[in-house]
């Protein structure tokens, strides 16, 4: 059985040292690096029992293991627990800090923070929201009622609230829906609209104005990776302090001082157990408008 929070690699080498079969397959990872990970029983065979750095591997083995970051950084800003039952988990998220381990993260993260506070292994998230965005994360707690809960997402029967500051500068009203087709960009990890058939569908819907600025909410019909950014950038309203859209600009990714102004407000849906109406909402706060910065470099351009 996979330990939680490990990962899998399957070797190909047959007949050789783990240590070097390991080092070969991930050269970035220095073989003292490695050693420490045997020591420390961080690498693992199918059944979770520790595995010795100079025992000889045989193809197609699988072996466990730990990721580790060397310095991994700190976020300081902390998660609220809004709910947690035998079956689901509902956590408020600071902006900066990922749900899953990715990158240079891999204890700082929501999903890590959760099951150590909670002392549930088995918590999965089910959904994702960026790392800049802050707002409300649903987590399935319980194996035997995931699927029911999985199902709620994949046929589109969760309502998803997002509120969030823009920039009007150049759009003195806002359209009540915006779709299109959203695709991979350059770079990767940006995303990009095309034409073609519309797979990204957006209500939105402005609560306030103060100048040039205004506070919008933001339902997503559909789920696609940076609907929200790329569609209000599209539309010539981007998010204040988006690092990413309309283009890479300055803002500083981990600036806490100046975090993404996109917050995911609230969730609702009937719960596939019980049939009763569940709502879920943030405790945070997007800042006062009138205190907002102004000048073109709120969006990152």
């Amino acid at each position: 059985m996979k330990p939680h929070g490990a990962s899998t690699v399957y070797l190909h080498a047959a007949g050789v040292p783990l240590i070097d079969a390991l080092h070969a397959r991930f050269p970035q990872i220095d073989r003292a690096t490695w050693r420490q990970r045997f020591q420390r029983q961080r690498v693992l065979d199918e059944q979770g029992r520790a595995l010795e750095a100079d025992a000889l591997s045989h193809a197609g083995q699988c072996v466990h293991y730990f990721r580790e970051v060397a310095d991994e950084p700190r976020i300081d800003a902390a998660e609220h627990v809004v709910h947690a039952d035998a079956d689901l988990v509902v956590a408020d998220k600071p902006p900066l800090l990922p749900v899953m381990p990715a990158g240079r993260f891999v204890s700082e993260t929501l999903l890590a923070r959760l099951r150590s506070c909670l002392g549930n292994p088995d918590l999965v998230p089910l959904h994702r929201i960026d790392r800049d965005t802050s707002g409300l994360v649903l987590f399935s707690a319980r194996k035997a009622s995931r699927a029911a809960y999985v199902q709620l997402f994949t046929s589109r029967r969760i309502e998803k609230i997002y509120q969030a500051q823009v920039h009007l500068a150049k759009a003195a009203e806002l359209p009540t829906e915006r779709a299109s087709r959203i695709v991979r960009g350059e770079p990767f990890f940006r995303m990009c609209e095309v034409e073609g058939r519309a797979n990204a569908h957006t209500r939105i819907e402005v609560i306030a104005r103060h100048g040039d600025l205004a506070t919008v909410r933001l339902q997503p019909v559909t789920g696609r990776k940076h609907q929200l950014r790329v569609h209000m950038a599209a539309l010539e309203a981007p998010i204040l302090n988006d690092r990413l859209y309309p283009q890479l600009g300055e803002v500083d990714s981990d600036d806490a001082d100046r975090p993404l102004a996109l917050l995911a407000h609230s969730l609702a849906f009937i719960d596939p157990l019980t049939g009763k109406r569940r709502v879920f909402h943030s405790q945070r706060m997007l800042a006062p408008l009138a205190s907002a910065p102004d000048g073109p470099d709120m969006h990152g351009q």
